[in-house]
């Protein structure tokens, strides 16, 4: 499927007919030439090989190419014997269509009024009269458009299939493949969800079909974001289901070189089968620059059950969000919007220090380069909670700061909540703002990094989308995450990303699973006091030395744990962030979390993951009981009860998403005013016990139209007052 213009259909070609060369050499070795006179109807031939391409200019160059392929071979063969005429068969093997969504019709969607709906084509620019920035031209419009009757794609019967499909992320569908495509292909495929990047469609359908037992296997190449969770829920969807699928081989992480535009990417390779079976898991052990595009690579291989996060071993992707880790974590602001960055000088300048309450709208702002590099320094214009006629009112020059710089963008933006809510950052964060208000200080780590460490912001620092916060002011929690235990967790847990194959921490699968040790106060006091010492010597050594970063100095440590010797830049690094004694604190640091735990830190990198998987068991099995380690009691029970979760919530908390709760089967009015009927849709979400969609909201109302909902959810969600959790479900903010 996707086949292109055939690439991997003649590696295939050309390694099944190297097979067939080896067995027709035995067999003349045995003198079996008349077997070899009736092998000639069962050799490989190019009919056998199938493939759907939706470019009929591939297509058709696809069907030339295994040709090719098989004369070259038959000529390298029998020499100067031409084939029998005709020598190329029109066997229509290459399919011109779409490989994975098949529709009946393709509809321009219409407005109320019946007038088609355009949107910015995504490329046209041009410059803004006051600001001289270049802002889209909001008259190169594209038509949208409405599948009918989207459904997942037939593929012809076949015993294998092979593929790489297109790397496209979850982010870049709308842009690439149009609002409509991906609307009806995520309506059309129940078990991925959302968030899941383009190529797990594919994976998803050939899984389906290695199930079902109508394939034997398939192998197919993808980005190596395949690990992450909301890709990684496609294959544990499989790994677990009746029957079950198995992978019988996978690379985690390879080196590759995107054919489309030459960029070097990392890669995925998995290959499935229906059962229960070990599998082969080979690893990337060295790696280093070959000729032209090639690296030079040795793995390590491993056998035995390939888990869903392409590992063997425990089953750290497996474990149970720990109650007593919820609410305290998440991601920064995503501004969609570069405006809303200034500089200390026009912060001033728009009247901060001069303006009364301009403070706490305009704060200093980081992102992940901030942390792991040199801070820019830089503030963010944050208007979370006013309206935009408070904006105007109160602080005008901010307005039009706004008004000329972000709201071009906003305009031509696809998502309704964007455009309407132009002044309010696109993802504002309204769960993460009351778990942080009241604190000092909180823990903050980059998404994405080379290196996991932990820091503490200053409370007035707005964090970027590329950090992943959480909030806790007790430097024992800093502690406990900073330690060797839990940066092994949260490598097992987490997936990697980018060419860089940097480690990612997902606060779902990294932070909310990880069981705390049950540490006495003595242990806290030990723990907490190193911490704050780590804490503050890297601000020390960070202020003494301002070009001194925190990646320099995790590598020198690095180099320092494995006996490497340190080149010129490394020995000034080492001076500078008096890199040694870091690395002794680090040690303390790791001595007093194993102490907490009761285990020894003698323990491999398996053993650790294999005593957290039991320990986070063992945590749920007592929530389950409503016995629950609140990390904040005093913000996450506020009513202080043994447990805010009673036998009924836990039994609604575990009910599918797309299925509605008791209280959602009771249908409401649908108001007349849209005033109410956002409060309607508010006091629906809150009393929802799981994330719902629009659809589920609608449903509880009589006469609500699901299209009407989702406008409001989507308004409330940017004025704080709801959370969108991905691109369907939201929950009360």
């Amino acid at each position: 499927p996707a086949c292109g213009s055939g690439n991997f259909l003649y590696a295939t070609l050309e390694h099944l007919k190297r097979l067939e060369g080896e067995v027709l050499e035995v067999r003349r070795q045995l003198g079996g030439q008349q077997m070899l006179l009736e092998m000639e109807s069962l050799m490989v031939r190019p009919e056998q090989f199938l493939g759907i391409e939706v470019n009929p200019r591939a297509a058709a160059i696809a069907e030339l190419v295994l040709w090719i392929g098989f004369l070259q071979w038959h000529f390298r063969s029998h020499g100067d014997v031409r084939p029998p005429e005709p020598i190329i068969h029109r066997a229509h093997n290459i399919e011109c269509r779409d490989a994975v969504l098949a529709w009946d019709a393709v509809e321009p969607l219409l407005d109320g009024d019946g007038n088609p709906v355009t949107r910015w084509d995504g490329r046209t620019t041009k410059t803004h009269p006051v600001t001289g920035l270049e802002v889209p031209d909001e008259t190169a419009r594209v038509p949208a458009f409405r599948y009918i009757n989207p459904r997942p794609a037939e593929w012809p019967q076949t015993d294998f299939v092979v593929g790489n499909p297109p790397f496209i992320g979850t982010a870049r569908m709308r842009d690439a493949l149009g609002d409509g495509y991906t609307e009806a292909i995520r309506k059309a495929y129940k078990n991925v969800p959302a968030s899941a990047d383009y190529v797990m469609f594919w994976w998803d359908k050939a899984a389906e079909l290695a199930r079902s037992g109508r394939i034997q296997r398939f192998g197919l190449i993808t980005t190596n974001s395949l690990r992450q969770t909301f890709n990684r829920r496609v294959i544990e969807h499989h790994l677990s289901a009746t029957p079950p699928l198995s992978l019988l081989f996978a690379i985690p992480d390879h080196p590759w070189v995107d054919t489309t535009d030459g960029a070097a990417v990392r890669i995925a390779m998995t290959v499935g089968a229906a059962g229960e079976v070990a599998g082969v898991l080979q690893e990337v052990a060295t790696e280093r620059a070959g000729d032209g595009d090639a690296a030079e690579i040795s793995f390590r291989r491993s056998v035995g059950r390939v888990l869903a996060n392409l590992t063997t071993g425990s089953d750290v992707a497996g474990a149970t969000a720990l109650k007593a880790n919820g609410d305290v974590s998440g991601r920064g602001v995503q501004l969609f919007g570069s405006g809303f960055i200034v500089t200390e000088e026009e912060a001033q300048t728009l009247g901060l220090g001069t303006v009364s309450g301009l403070e706490r709208h305009i704060r200093p702002y980081r992102n992940g380069r901030d942390l792991t590099a040199t801070p820019r320094g830089v503030m963010v214009i944050d208007l979370f909670g006013l309206s935009v006629d408070e904006v105007r009112t109160q602080f005008p020059a901010v307005y039009q700061w706004v008004y000329e710089r972000v709201k071009p963008d906003r305009d031509q933006n696809n998502r309704a909540s964007y455009r309407i809510n132009w002044w309010i950052h696109g993802e504002p964060r309204a769960s993460l703002r009351p778990a942080l208000s009241g604190l000092s200080r909180y823990i903050a780590t980059v998404e994405t990094s080379k290196h996991r460490f932990f820091v503490f912001l200053d409370a007035s620092i707005l964090p970027d989308n590329m950090l992943v916060n959480i909030a806790l002011d007790e430097a024992w929690f800093l502690g406990v995450l900073s330690s060797r235990v839990h940066v092994t967790w949260a490598l097992g847990a987490g997936g990697r990303l980018g060419v860089g194959n940097d480690p990612r921490y997902n606060k779902t699968r990294c932070f909310e699973p990880f069981p705390f040790p049950a540490a006495s106060d003595e242990q806290k006091a030990r723990i907490r006091a190193i911490a704050e010492e780590l804490d503050a010597h890297r601000k020390r050594q960070q202020a003494l030395h301002p070009k001194l970063t925190l990646t320099d100095m995790y590598n020198v440590q690095e180099k320092l744990c494995a006996g490497q010797p340190l080149t010129g830049k490394d020995k000034a690094v080492h001076e500078q962030g008096l890199v040694s004694v870091l690395r002794q604190l680090h040690d303390d640091l790791d001595a007093a979390v194993f102490d907490a735990y009761g285990w020894p830190v003698t323990l491999s990198d398996e053993q650790i993951l294999e005593r957290l998987v039991a320990l986070n068991a063992e945590r749920a099995a007592e929530e389950e009981r409503g016995i629950i380690r609140w990390l904040r009691p005093e913000y996450q029970a506020p009513d202080d009860h043994a447990s805010r979760f009673t036998q009924h919530a836990l039994i609604e908390e575990d009910l599918p998403a797309d299925q509605p709760d008791k209280e959602s089967r009771s249908r409401l009015p649908w108001p007349a005013r849209m005033a109410d009927q956002a409060q309607a849709v508010r006091a629906a979400l809150a009393s929802a016990a799981v994330p719902v969609t629009a659809a589920q909201v609608a449903a509880r109302f009589d006469g609500a139209p699901a299209a009407r909902v989702a406008e409001l959810l989507e308004t409330l969600a940017s004025l704080g007052q709801a959370e969108q959790l991905d691109d369907a479900h939201f929950v009360a903010g």
